[in-house]
């Protein structure tokens, strides 16, 4: 696989390295979702059911620790004694926070000012240092440099590194076990580490497997990336700020190149829609990043095929308890009751 940047067989490894130390997530599943979703294209989907990997429920409360887990496991010694550091909105710190403590590393987390607040106190609950800069995630990374060379610490990225893609990728694994004949993967996209690890293990395993990514409007950095055929900075702006990445990762955007089928695109007033079909209908708390694939899906943005077996990632689910009432009043209802 000379084209993109990891291999099967190294997935294969690193999901061995992770096995016992995160949670094996489960796949629900919801008739209703299926439903909604099918009369959006027109179609009925297998089994008549949508299929969703419940990475909201991981360590953290979202896919990054698989990410997070595989690279600070490949600190030297010496990194290790010089400790790390990293950039966030709030998923990938905490990820790094809690990988860092279990591994007895020093960890500092670079965070907007706005970050939501519950994402920074969990950070410093794994007992991280974290540091708050910048309107977004793009001015906090000029701090990052500094502490980076003031201090000697190691970088770890949030998104683009093959070892975040390594961990990742097992959970692409764990849904072709738990559905070995799905047909159509939703990942939800900020930076691309999860859509990378994911696509690589999927398309690699089942090559007839079509996976999509998703953004919101005002960040859809793969997007302009596959157009530009290179990352390109952006001033991220959505309501979903786990997707608030500056650009997307070189290594996702190689993927995307080779495997993607394609990136959807969703307004903020989508996504919110979703969160709310999650916690009305499926009983379910995810932050709006978490939602953005269930949207897209829902919604009728992603393509779908008379029974097509369909699993969608959510892949976060920290909200703050005193934001989510605001968030859930300013979406509208999706879909019927069943």
């Amino acid at each position: 696989m000379s084209e993109t940047p990891i291999t099967l067989a190294a997935i294969r490894a690193t999901r061995s390295l992770l096995d016992g130390r995160i949670h094996r997530t489960q796949i629900l599943s919801s008739v209703t979702a299926a439903r909604v979703a099918g009369a959006a294209r027109g179609v009925r989907l297998a089994d008549g059911q949508l299929y969703l990997k419940a990475e909201h429920l991981q360590k953290t409360g979202s896919f990054k620790p698989r990410a997070a887990l595989a690279r600070i496991s490949s600190l030297t010694d010496d990194e290790r004694r010089r400790g790390a550091i990293t950039i966030s909105a709030g998923n990938a710190g905490q990820a790094y926070a809690w990988a860092a403590r279990e591994a007895g590393v020093p960890m500092t987390v670079v965070m907007p000012e706005d970050a939501v607040a519950s994402k920074v106190a969990a950070c410093l609950g794994y007992g991280a240092e974290v540091v708050l800069h910048g309107r977004h995630v793009g001015e906090s990374l000029e701090r990052l440099e500094r502490l980076r060379e003031d201090r000697g610490l190691v970088l770890v990225h949030p998104y683009d590194d093959p070892e975040v893609l390594l961990g990742n990728g097992s959970c692409g694994l764990e849904i072709l076990e738990d559905l070995p004949d799905v047909d159509v993967v939703v990942v939800g996209v900020g930076g691309g580490g999860l859509l990378g690890g994911v696509t690589v293990a999927l398309r690699e395993s089942r090559p007839r497997v079509r996976v999509y990514g998703v953004e919101p409007e005002g960040s859809d950095a793969l997007r302009r990336a596959l157009a530009a055929g290179a990352p390109v900075p952006l001033v991220p702006r959505s309501v979903a700020d786990g997707l608030n990445a500056p650009s997307a990762g070189r290594l996702a955007t190689a993927v995307a190149k080779h495997y993607l089928e394609d990136v959807v695109v969703l307004p903020d007033a989508a996504i919110l829609a979703g969160l709310r079909f999650a916690v009305d209908r499926l009983k379910q708390v995810l932050e709006p990043a978490g939602a953005a694939a269930l949207a897209a899906v829902l919604t009728g943005a992603v393509p779908l095929r008379e029974g097509d077996r369909v699993c969608v990632i959510l892949s976060g689910g920290n909200v703050a308890v005193e934001r989510l009432g605001e968030l859930l009043a300013a979406a509208a209802p999706l879909g019927s009751s069943a």
